[in-house]
């Protein structure tokens, strides 16, 4: 009797060996992105994590966010955020 040894290799070990190494590669990025807790903004606890595609909660401060698909912050909210804090500082002076 044989024993067949399965090496299962990361979060995406569960595709086995479908879909191709570079999609899978891509796939195991964002669903390690999407399934770890991420600091909260508001209480500064290691407890924010994703309910729903785009919607982020907090178990520390029970604040809910929007935010990215699979992040919380997202490169282009970052670039809006420092833009409206440059034209306020314009608007101050």
């Amino acid at each position: 009797m044989s024993v067949k040894v399965i090496h299962i290799f990361g979060i995406t070990g569960k595709y086995g060996t479908r879909y191709g190494a570079s999609l899978r590669k891509t796939v195991k990025k964002m669903e390690i992105t999407q399934h770890s807790k991420y600091t909260c903004t508001f209480c500064g606890k290691d407890a924010v994590k994703r309910t729903a595609v785009g919607i982020w909660k907090c178990k520390g401060c029970k604040k809910t966010m929007a935010g990215g698909a699979y992040t919380v912050s997202t490169t282009a909210a970052a670039t809006v955020r420092s833009t409206v804090r440059r034209l306020r500082e314009l608007a101050e002076i």
